[in-house]
């Protein structure tokens, strides 16, 4: 089992997790997050006043994946979270990370790693 970590524009994430439905990937975290990147922040108007916004709004995708469903969901991440035909300096990252151990929180059990 491995963790996958996507962090995604926001205007991305429904394309995103209605693909991710399509194949049958229906649980997974989704959180807001800020973050500063090769973007380096993006310059702003308010009120006549320009000033500079640092931190950019993102989302974070954790999906919880087989072995065999890696493959297919990095590649429909990559798809579906491209804003543009090409994609854009800012468009995210994916991160793989292996899984050890599940902790049930109620039982405090370490379980079987879950089928999905």
């Amino acid at each position: 089992m491995r963790v996958v970590v996507a962090i995604i524009q926001p205007t991305k994430l429904s394309n995103v997790r209605d693909a991710l439905h399509e194949m049958n990937v229906q649980d997974f975290t989704v959180s807001d997050a800020m973050g500063y990147g090769r973007q380096r922040g993006q310059n702003a108007l308010f009120r006549g006043n320009e000033y500079k916004v640092d931190l950019l709004r993102k989302i974070v995708l954790e999906i919880l994946v087989h072995e065999d469903e890696l493959e297919p969901v990095i590649q429909t991440l990559s798809k579906h979270a491209l804003t543009g035909s090409t994609g854009q300096i800012g468009d995210g990252k994916i991160f793989v990370l292996p899984v050890a151990d599940v902790i049930d929180i109620g039982t405090a059990q370490v379980s079987e790693l879950p089928v999905n």
